[in-house]
This record gives C-alpha cells, structure tokens and sequence, in this order.
C-alpha cells in the first residue's frame, strides 16, 4: 500500500498550479502507475473495503475548505496565475517531445513515464526539482524505476545577473564595501535555490557566499500550497488513500523543503555539527565550514571555504597522506557517532560533501539536507548495526522488523538470508574508476569514481527484500542506508583490505562489542 503514495502524490502534482483552486477533478489514476504498486499493496487493497466520498460528513468537507482557503492564503494572490502559464509550458514541451508530430530532423522520444515526469519537473523549476530529488532519495516510499530516473533531476540553471546577486547581499548584509575585500562576481555554481560565490572577508579569510535567488521563497511556498492543496482534494474524494497518509507526506515534504529557504537554519546544523566535533574531541582530524553570522541571514549564507579534494580521489589524496586508511575510518567513525549522539544527521554524503584538505583533515560540507531519528528507529539501527558488525543476519532481520511497520507474520529465518544475499551482493560490487577533476562549487577536485545510481540500487535491493517480507521501513531508514553505502564505496576506494568486522577501530564494532559482554 506505502507505493500508493506514488500514484495519490503523481495526481496531486498534476494538479498543483491554479487549477487545484478552481476544480476539485483530478485525472484518474486507476493507469500504468498502479502496476508499480507492491505486491502487498494489490493485496491489501483488494482485501479490505474501499470507503466512498459520498460517506464524507460535513465536517470533514469543511476542514477541507478551511485548509484550501488556508492554503491559498499562504501561496499568494500572484502565484496562481504566473505557475499556471509557466505549469502550460512546461507540460506542451513534455508531451511535444514524446508526440508523433516533430519538426523535420527530430525524433520522437519512446514514451516512459519516469523520464516524461522527471522531464516535466524539471521544466517546472525549483519545487519540482526539489520533489523529484525528494522521490529519487526516498526509495522506502517510491517504486525503483521513479527512484533511478529522478537521480538524474539536474539542479543545475543559469545563472542570474551579478547586479541582482549584489542587491540581494547588500539588502541583507550591508554594503559589499563594509564587509567584503573581494567577491568574485561570477559564480561557483548556480542551483535553483540559491547560487554560491567566492569572496574574502576584510578580514582577510576566504569564504564561500551563498545566495538565495530573488522571489525563490514565494515560488516554493506557493507550489507546495497548491501539492498540497491537490493532496487533500484527492484523499476527500478518494477516501480510500487516507490508509497512505498522503496528506501527511505532503505536509512534511512541504515542512522539510521549506526549511531548505532559512539559511540561518542550515547555519545552526553547520554550528552545532563544529559543537559535537569538539565535545567528541575530534577537531584536530574533522572540520566543517566557520560560519560568519554577522554576514548570514535567512537568505545569505557566509562561511568559511573548505579547499581539499573528493573522498574518493585516492591518488590525490595519497599525496596529502600516507595513511588513506585512518581518513575514511575517521570519516566513517565522525558520522555513525553523529547519528548517535545527535538529534539529527548529515543525509548527504556523497563524495562532493565529503572532502580531505589539504591539511590532512576531514571535511563535511553542506549541512542543507538533513535526516532525523526517531527514538524507534534509533534503536532499531543500534541493534542493526550490531548485528552487521557481528554478520548476524538474523539479528539484522529482527532489527528491521523491530523498526518497521507490518501487517502480518514475516519469516525471521527467511528474511535473514534474504539479507544476507543482498550483504554478499553488495561485497562483490568493485568502484569504477574514472578521470579525477574539478567540480562546479570549487572546492571538490575528483569526480565520483562510482556511478551513483549504483548506490541507489544497492538500497533499492534492500528496500525490495524488506518489502519482499512483508515489511515497510520509513523514509530516515533509506537516508540512513543510502549514507552507508556511499561509505562502503569510500572504504573500498581507499581501504580495500580493511575489515570493518574485525578492526578495532571501528566504532560500529566497539558497540558490538560492549553488548557482547553486558549479554554474556
């Protein structure tokens, strides 16, 4: 049933301009997506009776209107109009690129509707690129031909003119003069939230400026008002969804994205990530970037800029250190003792994130993206890890149950060598190497040597064969994973004799061992 939430969700985006305010109609969405639904879900739906709109009560058709008129008060009289128009666009582009009918030299593409839809976002612009990011990392909630299309969701535009970065650093910061040496007026990289520069304070350091682009915050709270808008017309007239919490996850992908647009917010992750560095005394071996409040708000970020090249770019990083080794166990060790001792963690840890300086330290880089446990699911990754170290794959059976939601009797033996194929699996798969250069924000001087949808299967695998047993695990459990496969990418890079079982270092093996002796 958790894969319906595709379907209800693909619905409301349709939806989502204007016409989600006018007209409560949505397409229908008895198509080809529901044969993307799990075998679970066909089963449960055909198993138990479907409630009807006509058993709405007018309560509930009043909550509906109050949260529409909430809704629409929140996104803005201008934004319906011009998302309409932009929304007609973007959707005649997509459907002219599978028509039949092409301008002479053109082909028409085969239709897919992954690649229509991640096209579709893509034109659409920032929300949409965010969402599609949001499907492509959430692989516990989304079938696997939507997850490896949206990985490849550029968030990449043109950039916007240097007078209207300057404008909007002036209105927030001051006068360029006051505060900055030098900023160098063209940029780094431009996403579609923001776009980063180089500078030097007066002061002398060197820091990185990031941007968020003009009238940015207006576009996303009115897309996201009007998914969410569709999200619930759809579940009144659909009741039969309410079993997917579609409204839900509207709501915290709404919350979540949302929270992408307060800088100052990322600003207090980066500070409170320097915070657990030095209580855990690890600065001498991990950095993350110094953040320059005075010249930090809700719209421009200053911090410090970190040089060092990729985690995965061995060769140059042999030439910092002779012990490649120790860095990617600190590294790894730095991450799994942030998931246990703090209220959130890095969910973004590929290798453009995660850099070796030239001073031989670790550093972590942007903190936009983060991922919270609950005390659930805490401690069912506890025991996961536990049982990894110790290759019980039984215990780690009984982890995942321990963490998931299911409606019957699973297998524990079965499910446990389900685990272990995938395990073994996942132990045969080698790093590809390729050409090492310089990414687009600067900093980072390796491309990946490992094809990322690579790591997005491995976790699809995963996901299937919890599903496969009657389980559904929640999304922090596939960010979780997905953080741990880059690592295992990483470890194989650069300690490729290393056993993580055996080796004391290893702070996943020191908890293994410590329960070891409390249960004996």
């Amino acid at each position: 049933m958790v894969k319906y939430k595709l379907i209800a969700l693909l619905a409301a985006v349709a939806s989502a301009t204007s016409a989600a305010f006018v007209s409560p109609a949505l397409p229908p969405i008895h198509s080809n997506f529901a044969l993307s639904s799990t075998r679970s879900s066909t089963s449960t739906s055909t198993s138990r009776a479907k409630k009807s709109v006509r058993e709405r009560t007018s309560e509930e058709a009043v909550s509906l209107i109050r949260d529409v008129v909430q809704a629409a008060f929140d996104a803005g009289p201008r934004a319906a109009p011009s998302r309409t128009l932009q929304a007609y666009i973007a959707i005649s582009r997509t459907l002219q690129d599978f028509s039949p009918i092409q301008r002479p030299g053109r082909q028409a593409e085969e239709f897919s509707a992954p690649v229509a839809l991640r096209k579709l976002f893509e034109r659409l612009g920032a929300t949409y690129i965010k969402l599609g990011q949001f499907v492509a990392s959430s692989p516990s909630l989304f079938p696997k031909e939507y997850v490896l299309e949206f990985q490849k969701c550029l968030d990449s535009t043109e950039p916007i003119d240097w007078k209207i970065v300057k404008s909007i650093i002036e209105k927030e910061t001051g006068p360029i003069n006051n505060n900055f040496a030098f900023i160098d007026e063209t940029p780094l990289a431009s996403a579609s939230i923001a776009q980063v520069h180089a500078a030097k304070l007066k002061t002398g350091e060197e820091v990185v400026i990031k941007v968020q682009k003009p009238q940015i915050d207006n576009l996303l709270k009115a897309d996201l008002n009007f998914i969410y808008i569709a999200s619930r017309v759809l579940e009144f007239l659909q009741p039969d969804f309410e079993r997917t919490s579609l409204s839900a996850v509207a709501g915290d992908v709404k919350s979540s994205m949302l929270e992408e647009l307060d800088f100052e917010k990322e600003a207090e992750n980066i500070e409170e990530f320097r915070e657990f560095l030095r209580d855990q005394g690890l600065r001498d071996s991990v950095t993350a970037p110094r953040v320059y409040r005075d010249q930090t708000t809700k719209k421009v970020l200053t911090m410090e800029r970190l040089r060092g090249v990729s985690m995965v770019d061995a060769e140059s990083i042999r030439t910092i250190t002779n012990d490649p080794e120790s860095l990617i166990i600190t590294a790894l060790n730095t991450w799994t003792t942030s998931v246990m001792n703090m209220p959130w963690f890095h969910a973004d840890v590929h290798s453009g994130n995660l850099l070796v300086l030239d001073d031989g330290r670790v550093g972590f880089i942007d903190f936009g993206m983060v991922g919270r446990v609950g005390e659930k699911t805490f401690n069912a990754v506890s025991e996961l890890s536990t049982s990894m170290a110790l290759g019980d794959y039984e215990g780690m059976a009984k982890a995942l149950l321990n963490m998931g939601a299911t409606d019957e009797d699973v297998d524990v033996q079965k499910f446990g060598r389900d685990i272990e194929q995938v395990m073994n699996d996942m132990a045969k798969v080698s790093p590809d190497t390729m050409s090492v250069g310089v990414s687009g924000d600067g900093t980072v001087q390796a491309a990946i040597s490992f094809d990322e949808n690579e790591v997005t299967d491995m976790l699809l695998k995963i996901v299937d064969v919890t599903e496969d047993n009657g389980l559904k695990l929640p999304r922090e459990f596939g960010l979780l994973v997905k953080q741990s496969l880059y690592f295992d990418r990483y470890l194989k890079i650069l300690a490729p004799d290393l056993n993580t079982s055996t080796d004391a270092r290893m702070v996943a093996l020191q908890a293994a061992d410590s329960k070891v002796e409390v249960i004996v």
